[in-house]
């Protein structure tokens, strides 16, 4: 009985030393991303993955869709918006984490086509008008659409151009349909065309419309998460930084 008892111990010691060494639970972070980040955010949370064990499931769309399913209780605990505008009502809803709201990349408008030479390094294919759609995402919920719009007011083009615009629902949409010729040409996101070889595009000005100040809030209903705000520490690290930058985004 006496030399049973003495293996107590030693036992106890393998098994706490066993339980140390298991690697802890992967958490996950539920995270709404706009539209025109989708693929700097598959990066993003591969790398997040890579670095923490956590799991950070994506979400895409137009910001001004997830603003309205947030303000109805989507179950979302990290906002990726497009925009500086809808974060701050989050803010002002009371339904963001105080304190929580920074910008983590700031956009760039392009009119592409997938048509070698259509598009002038000037825009100045959209005067001539030898074409019959212009593709856009809604401005009423997409940042870019409204960055769209106001680049075509700018140049003082908005009314000629109106009977040609075709609108999508977010910004991938308008890249849809800009990409498989539905649209001879579109105002995408220049993350969505960095790697395209192909095609033409102008890389609008960015006088010519408001700056594409793209915002990352902690809801509320993540606030007590501990994967979302590694998340959100993770992306304004060094890491995701390079990521943001290589698809044409300013990282601050």
């Amino acid at each position: 009985m006496l030399r049973a008892l003495s293996f107590k111990p030693i036992l106890l010691a393998a098994l706490a030393s066993l339980l140390a060494a298991a690697p802890a639970a992967a958490r996950e972070v539920q995270v709404a991303v706009a539209a025109n980040f989708t693929e700097p955010a598959k990066e993003i949370a591969a790398a997040f993955k890579a670095a923490t064990g956590d799991d950070a499931v994506l979400s895409f769309g137009a910001s001004g869709t997830f603003y309205t399913q947030m303000t109805q209780g989507a179950p979302f605990e990290v906002f990726l918006s497009a925009d500086a505008e809808r974060p701050q009502k989050l803010d002002k809803d009371g339904l963001s984490a105080p304190g929580t709201r920074f910008t983590y990349a700031v956009g760039r408008l392009v009119l592409y086509s997938k048509t070698p030479g259509l598009v002038d390094d000037r825009g100045a294919v959209l005067t001539g008008g030898h074409f019959a759609k212009l593709a856009l995402a809604d401005p009423k919920a997409a940042p870019y659409g409204q960055a769209a719009v106001e680049t075509m007011q700018h140049l003082k083009l908005y009314d000629a151009l109106k009977p040609k615009l075709v609108t999508g629902a977010s910004i991938a949409q308008a890249y849809q349909f800009t990409a498989t010729g539905a649209a001879e040409l579109g105002f995408v996101a220049q993350s969505q065309v960095i790697k395209e070889t192909g095609g033409s595009r102008w890389l609008v000005p960015e006088a010519d419309h408001a700056p594409i100040e793209q915002q990352a809030v902690l809801l509320k209903t993540g606030a007590a998460d501990p994967a979302a705000r590694a998340f959100l520490d993770f992306l304004k690290g060094p890491q995701a930084k390079a990521i943001i930058r290589r698809y044409g985004y300013e990282a601050r």
